[in-house]
């Protein structure tokens, strides 16, 4: 099996290097990540000027490709120009911070799964919720044997899966959830640069918790939780409705 590995804290995040030597267990692995931090990137892609791509060697670890670039970015060249022979699964992470809720919507790690979803590739996103110090061999451990579990995936096939706060002891267990849609309980910290501008800096809590279950709740609640995504994002019932109501239009 050929795994190509991406992640948006960049090629020398520790989550990366943590991950890449638990798949190597099961498979070729194959490097391609952001040269710097991407955190937030979502699904960008660069179109206005050239990338500028190297190989790197991570602490005599593994040698990679480091690129100017998103997540998403990496995933697009990796597949379409630096490896030619065919991707088995597309593995993002570990992100360094739980994407869960709407920050589905802004993740530089999700991005990078759902663009191998895009190109008809089985991928999985990995997140970490965010602690000091965070315990990323203990946590790659899991993601390993969770990855085992859903072997084989359908192509296409994008699956989000998070890590509750290790510091608090063992996970419960697994929670397959539907993604929240609650974000962060966030608000902007505004300050004056040295020229006297303000600035705006967003920061956020905790995530605002839901009454039902979701990837949130079950995380706030201590399981490991694993969420199926799909690229098309019609909401088809809502379709239905559209098309009933614009039924008498005409130009």
């Amino acid at each position: 099996m050929k795994i190509l590995l991406t992640n948006d804290d960049g090629i020398f995040a520790q989550g990366l290097s943590a991950i890449y030597r638990e798949l190597v267990k099961i498979a070729d692995v194959i490097v391609v990540a952001p040269a710097d931090v991407r955190s937030g990137a979502s699904h960008s892609v660069t179109f206005s000027k050239p990338m500028i791509c190297n190989k790197v060697n991570i602490d005599g670890l593994f040698t990679g490709y480091s690129l100017h670039g998103s997540p998403a970015d990496c995933v697009k060249l990796a597949v379409l120009e630096l490896h030619k022979d065919p991707i088995d699964l597309v593995v993002s992470g570990i992100n360094h911070g739980a994407n869960a809720g709407i920050n589905v919507y802004y993740s530089g790690t999700v991005a990078g799964a759902m663009e191998g979803a895009f190109m008809g590739i089985p991928s999985v996103s990995l997140s970490l919720s965010f602690e000091e110090p965070l315990n990323l061999e203990k946590a790659a451990g899991y993601f390993l044997r969770v990855i085992q579990q859903l072997l084989p995936m359908k192509k296409g096939e994008v699956v989000n899966i998070n890590i509750p706060l290790l510091s608090k002891g063992e996970p419960k267990g697994i929670m397959v959830v539907p993604q929240s849609s609650n974000g962060f309980d966030e608000c902007y910290v505004s300050q004056k640069n040295e020229m006297g501008q303000t600035e705006f800096l967003l920061t956020g809590k905790s995530h605002l918790n839901d009454e039902t279950p979701s990837d949130i709740r079950s995380l706030d609640e201590g399981y490991i939780t694993v969420t199926a995504l799909t690229p098309d994002m019609t909401h088809k019932r809502n379709t239905e409705q559209l098309k009933e109501k614009l039924s008498n239009f005409t130009i």
